[in-house]
């Protein structure tokens, strides 16, 4: 089938963006109704040169994501598996051990996909129709590359619901492991999968954490807030902190963060519960810190919510800021594609000087290597994250 676009509205993809709106297709040459959702289609200009292939589905906004741009190379099982393997030789190269995302989306030309890889286990999302239709072909390509023990797919993102897509937690072979273990700068951790978040682990934060420790304060007191598993509070105890708290509202991740520390024969606390709230009750205790790690979820899923976004992200970073000792580090996070890096810093800079704080950015981080980021997509590039010195007066 072919797919026909408006004149000028291959523009994007001509600049290397591989996303296809509904409002930039000829829909009277090529309606979209003709497409079942999970399509392949030879896309093409309003003077019919070849663009690339895609998949196709008529019910969603982005209406068609590219997946190869030559035209003799077609879509099918064989292509899928050489993009896959061409992804796991960047990990491959860049990791000691095999935990990592090994496919990231649109950045590793797999527009939908996304694959952990925790050693013999694997965790898949998938988040369109287009991918979903291929998930037999990625189960086959994966178990011939990585030869995992098991492949889980925990499909429960709200992208799927955009796609018409329901949410479960499958497995693809071998067992449903309780929990995933995975190596992350040479410290060992284990988080919980079927009732835990994204696909058990945040590997997008790893470099980051990396760097935490290296700017860590000596003797440190520790607050980690939006804690999940622990892994910043047990980086920093593995670094020489004398104290870790960690904040989270899900129990079971708390618990899984008292794990990790035990398995290190290490013990932090935990505080259960909103973290605007747990950091006042902090403040109104007299608690201080030497540094304060700020990784909260996304405030601002869609373009409309950056308003409020933007002022739970100052609000937040004005709470933390109360409760650390002079020449403290804040380290404040954003996985908010829509809220830009520069926003972050002017929340930071309003909390801090309506707290009468001095802050000092002495970093700046993004996403993990595993994490590439795509030039022409800068949906790609979503974690921004700043390491502030804060001084009183």
């Amino acid at each position: 089938m072919q797919l026909r676009l408006k004149k000028g509205e291959d523009r994007r993809l001509r600049a290397g963006h591989a996303w296809i709106f509904s409002n930039e297709i000829d829909t009277v040459s090529t309606p979209l109704s003709a497409f079942t959702p999970d399509a392949t289609a030879r896309i093409v200009s309003d003077r019919d040169a070849f663009l690339g292939y895609g998949y196709v589905n008529p019910h969603a906004l982005i209406s068609a994501r590219l997946l190869s741009r030559d035209e003799k190379q077609l879509p099918d099982a064989a292509f899928l598996a050489t993009r896959i393997e061409r992804a796991q030789r960047l990990r491959a190269r860049l990791y000691a051990t095999p935990h990592y995302r090994l496919a990231f989306g649109e950045s590793d030309e797999l527009p939908g996909l996304i694959i952990d890889r925790y050693g013999d286990v694997v965790v898949g999302q998938v988040a369109t129709a287009g991918m979903e239709a291929r998930k037999a072909s990625i189960e086959a390509a994966v178990r011939d590359i990585v030869a995992p023990r098991s492949f889980v797919w925990k499909n429960d993102t709200g992208a799927r619901d955009l796609e018409q897509l329901p949410k479960a937690l499958e497995v693809a072979f071998g067992a449903l492991p309780e929990s995933v273990e995975l190596i992350e700068n040479g410290i060992a951790f284990a988080a919980p999968l079927g009732q835990g978040q994204k696909t058990g682990w945040f590997y997008d934060q790893a470099a980051n954490r990396a760097r935490f420790r290296d700017l860590l304060p000596a003797n440190a007191r520790v607050l980690d807030v939006c804690s999940y598993a622990g892994a910043w509070a047990v980086t920093a105890l593995k670094a020489g902190a004398r104290e870790a708290v960690c904040v989270d509202a899900s129990a079971s991740a708390l618990q899984a963060a008292e794990l990790n520390a035990q398995r290190h024969g290490l013990a932090l606390e935990t505080l259960k519960g909103d973290a605007f709230d747990v950091l006042e009750a902090l403040a109104a205790a007299g608690r201080r810190f030497d540094a304060i790690v700020l990784d909260p979820p996304a405030f601002a899923k869609r373009r409309k919510d950056l308003p409020k976004a933007q002022a739970a992200y100052r609000k937040l970073n004005q709470l933390a800021l109360r409760l650390l000792d002079d020449e403290g580090l804040l380290v404040s996070c954003s996985c908010s594609w829509h809220l830009a890096e520069g926003d972050l810093l002017v929340a930071i800079q309003s909390a801090a000087r309506h707290v009468s704080r001095f802050v000092q950015v002495i970093a700046v981080g993004g996403q993990a290597p595993d994490h590439p980021l795509h030039p022409a997509i800068p949906e790609t590039r979503y974690l921004k994250t700043f390491f502030c010195r804060v001084l009183t007066g």
